[in-house]
C-alpha cells in the first residue's frame, strides 16, 4: 500500500483494478454523484457540451451547454477555472468554489475536475454550497449579535461595578444559602481595616462579634421566612460601637442573595424601600426599565423609558397602567407574568412598545419577579429596530415585495399570492410560538384562531407534532 506523502496524501486500495473490475459506466456516474450534485462535460476547448443532474433542482445547468465554462461564472471566479482546466500545469485535484449568476443570485458552486491522461474530455463534478454559505451568513450574524451582546454586557457590569465601589456607605452581597460572601465595597473594607478584596469568600458572621452572631443568624432566618424589612443592630468585629444591618433579598440566576447595607452613623445610608443608589444607576441606564405592580400600573421607571414612550417626565407615568404601552393590550404582558411564575425570570422576550402618537418600536423585554406581600414586576425594554433579529431558516427563501413584483409574467397571480401568502401565514405562526413558549393555545388566542385551526396550519407548514403541549 502506498504511504501517504505531502505531494499525494492519499491512500488508495491495495487492488483497485480488481475492486472495480465488476462496475459498469453507470455505477461510476453513481459514485460522481456521491461526490457532487451535478457534472459537467467540457471539450478542450472549454466549452460545455453536456451536463447530468442529481434533481430536477439543478436543470439551471442545462442553460451553460454550449458555453464557455469562464463565461457561466462570475468575474472574480474566472482565474480559479482557468487554473483547474490549465493542463499545463499539471492535474489541479483541488475542489475550487466558484460563483454562477442565475437570475440576479449568486450561487456558491464547489468544482472538482477530473481528466484522464489520454482523453479529450473534463469532467468538472460540482456541489452545491448555498445551504453551507447559508449557515456561515447565519453564523456570521449570530456571532456579531454575541459580541455586539457580550460588549454591552461588559460595559453594564463596569458601570455597575464602579457604582457598587464608589458608594461611601458600606454595602456586602452575600449568598443566602450559605451567608458567604460574595462582593464587599471599598467602604466595608475601610471600615472594619481590611485589605481591598480580601472579604470575598468569607462567611459574614465572621464579620460580627462573637456576642452578636446568634442575634445576626436569627434575624436572617426570620427574615427569610417572613420577608421582613426591618434592621438588626449588631456589633462588628474589633468594633466597639454597634452598626445596623439593613437586609434586601434579591435573586440572580434562579439562586437567593441578600444586599446588605451598613450604618455606621457616619454616613447617608438609604432606606431599603427605595434603595436610592440603584435607583440612580437605573436611572442612568441607557436601555429602557420600568417597575410595576401587581395590577400592572407603573411604580417607577427610567427616563430612557420615558424617552421611549415619548412622555414628557418619568412622574407622568406614575399609576399609569403598563399594558397602555407593551405590546398587545392585555396579551404580552399577561404571557410574561406566566412564564415569570414558572422560570422566575424571562430573557429576549420579543415585543412591540407603543409610544403616545400612535408609533410601534420593536423590543427585546426581560423581566423579572420580585416576591413581597405584593408581587413587582420589573420590565428592562430594548429596541431591536437598528439590529437584525429574525434570521432565516436553513433553505428558507425569504422574499422581498420587489422580488416578489418581478414573478409578474413567470407564474400566474394566483401562484404569486399563494406563494407570499403561505409565507406569510408560516412566519406569524413561527413569531406566535416563539412569544409564547411553544403554548399553543395562548399563540391561538395571539394570532385570533381557534386552536382546531392552528393545529391544522401546523400539519399544512410542518411546524412540529399535533399534540397540545399545554
Amino acid at each position: 500500500m502506498d504511504q501517504p506523502t505531502s505531494e499525494n496524501p492519499r491512500i488508495p486500495f491495495n487492488d483497485a483494478e480488481a475492486m472495480f473490475a465488476g462496475f459498469s459506466k453507470d455505477d461510476f456516474i453513481e459514485l460522481a454523484y456521491c461526490a457532487g450534485d451535478f457534472m459537467l462535460a467540457i471539450d478542450e476547448s472549454s466549452i460545455v457540451r453536456d451536463v447530468a443532474i442529481n434533481t430536477k433542482e439543478y436543470a439551471l445547468a442545462n442553460e451553460w451547454i454550449g458555453k464557455k465554462f469562464v463565461d457561466i461564472v462570475t468575474v472574480e471566479s474566472k482565474p480559479k477555472i482557468e487554473r483547474m482546466l490549465d493542463t499545463r500545469q499539471g492535474i489541479d485535484a483541488t475542489w475550487r468554489q466558484v460563483n454562477h449568476r442565475h437570475d440576479g443570485d449568486d450561487i456558491p458552486i464547489k468544482y472538482r475536475a477530473i481528466r484522464p491522461a489520454d482523453g479529450p474530455w473534463t469532467i468538472a463534478v460540482g456541489r452545491d454550497m448555498r445551504v453551507v454559505s447559508a449557515l456561515q451568513q447565519r453564523l456570521l450574524k449570530t456571532q456579531q449579535s454575541m459580541e455586539r451582546d457580550y460588549l454591552n454586557l461588559r460595559q453594564t457590569e463596569t458601570r455597575y461595578r464602579l457604582l457598587f465601589d464608589n458608594i461611601s456607605y458600606p454595602v456586602v452581597i452575600v449568598d443566602a444559602d450559605n451567608l458567604q460572601i460574595q462582593q464587599a465595597n471599598r467602604a466595608l473594607h475601610a471600615l472594619i481595616s481590611a485589605s481591598p478584596g480580601s472579604l470575598d469568600g468569607k462567611a459574614l458572621t465572621s464579620l460580627v462579634d462573637d456576642g452578636s452572631r446568634d442575634s445576626l443568624v436569627a434575624h436572617i432566618g426570620a427574615a427569610s421566612v417572613s420577608n421582613t424589612t426591618e434592621a438588626v443592630d449588631v456589633v462588628l468585629s474589633g468594633q466597639a460601637e454597634p452598626v445596623r444591618l439593613s437586609m434586601s433579598a434579591f435573586r440572580q440566576a434562579g439562586k437567593p442573595y441578600w444586599l446588605i447595607n451598613i450604618d455606621d452613623g457616619e454616613h447617608n445610608v438609604p432606606s431599603n424601600q427605595s434603595d436610592r443608589y440603584i435607583l440612580d444607576a437605573v436611572e442612568k441606564m441607557p436601555d429602557a426599565f420600568v417597575l410595576a405592580n401587581a395590577n400592572q400600573e407603573i411604580i417607577v421607571a427610567n427616563r430612557a423609558f420615558a424617552e421611549l414612550v415619548q412622555v414628557g417626565s418619568v412622574e407622568q407615568l406614575v399609576g399609569v397602567s403598563l399594558n397602555q404601552f407593551i405590546g398587545r393590550p392585555d396579551v404580552d404582558l399577561n404571557l410574561l407574568r406566566k412564564q415569570l411564575k414558572d422560570h422566575e425570570n424571562v430573557r429576549n422576550f420579543s415585543s412591540v412598545v407603543n409610544d403616545l402618537n400612535g408609533s410601534e418600536e420593536p423590543v427585546e423585554i426581560s423581566a423579572i419577579m420580585i416576591e413581597r406581600d405584593q408581587p413587582l414586576f420589573g420590565y428592562s425594554v430594548r429596541t431591536i429596530g437598528r439590529r437584525e433579529r429574525d434570521l432565516p431558516t436553513p433553505g428558507e427563501e425569504l422574499r422581498s415585495v420587489d422580488q416578489l413584483t418581478e414573478l409578474v409574467g413567470r407564474k400566474p397571480l394566483k401562484e404569486i399570492v399563494r406563494e407570499s401568502s403561505d409565507l406569510i401565514e408560516r412566519m406569524c405562526i413561527e413569531a406566535a410560538l416563539i412569544h409564547t413558549s411553544d403554548n399553543r393555545a395562548s399563540a391561538a388566542e395571539i394570532l385570533g384562531l381557534s386552536r382546531q385551526s392552528l393545529y391544522s396550519k401546523l400539519h399544512r407548514h410542518g411546524l412540529g407534532n399535533l399534540r397540545d403541549k399545554n
